[in-house]
């Protein structure tokens, strides 16, 4: 059957538009607060997450400092996803940033997917806010790593909350990751993600639509390849 949606979310933050633009329009910027790593280049925007290439979306509409937009083509299922951000100067030196999602997502069973795909929406847009907030200028390197496969997603979540000394909330400060060696504080929850804030990273976990806990963190300094030990960390979490 399939379902035509249309996801929008706004935020005021505290950056000028020139620096929002550079981070809706770039591939440094885009890679500092939505998923994987991304590259724009003769007008398409590409996004590697993990070891999965995504649609390639062709760019609509190019604004600066006022809008950007782009759409992946429409599959034969008629399957597609477009991103359109407005943004708007506002005094002292804040602006208005509008986002909104739309697209059709295919089959029967389409709503698990779009729950998956409006909680993770709802992620980065406020590390989209948490980015021109904290680290403006900064571009981060994005890491991608996923645990074991999850038959059952309630044990799966209690066990990450208890990695984190319960169930967080934000605001709230936690210590978690390989080593217990990483302090953050948790800048945003919903039920199937949860963001923390470090002085030099932001660390995500995501409820992954493929099966599995996905950490997608976004470091500022040196990554001095973090991957296969947050690899083990879930592998461990999960075994």
């Amino acid at each position: 059957m399939g379902h035509e949606f249309e996801l929008p979310h706004e935020a005021t933050v505290g950056a000028t538009p020139e620096e929002v633009w550079e981070a809706i329009s770039t591939g440094p910027g885009i890679d500092s607060w939505f998923m994987g790593r991304n590259e724009i280049a003769d007008g398409v925007v590409r996004t590697a997450f993990g070891p999965f290439d995504m649609p390639p979306s062709t760019v609509t509409g190019a604004e600066p400092l006022r809008r950007f937009a782009h759409a992946s083509d429409k599959g034969d299922d008629g399957r597609f996803v477009a991103y359109e951000f407005m943004i708007e100067g506002r005094e002292r030196g804040s602006t208005l940033i509008r986002m909104v999602t739309s697209g059709f997502l295919p089959g029967d069973d389409w709503q698990d997917e779009f729950e998956a795909m409006s909680r993770g929406l709802e992620l980065y847009v406020a590390t989209l806010a948490e980015y021109l907030g904290h680290f403006t200028g900064r571009a981060a390197t994005p890491l991608t790593e996923f645990g074991p496969p999850v038959t059952d997603w309630p044990d799966a979540w209690k066990r990450l909350n208890a990695a984190l000394g319960g169930p967080p909330s934000p605001g709230d400060r936690v210590r978690f990751g390989p080593g217990d060696r990483f302090e953050g504080v948790v800048y945003h929850r919903n039920s199937q993600t949860v963001g923390i804030r470090s002085g030099e990273a932001m660390y995500r976990f995501l409820q992954g639509f493929g099966g599995s806990m996905t950490a997608s963190h976004l470091l500022f300094v040196s990554a001095d390849d973090q991957g296969p030990a947050w690899r083990a960390w879930l592998a461990d979490l999960y075994a």
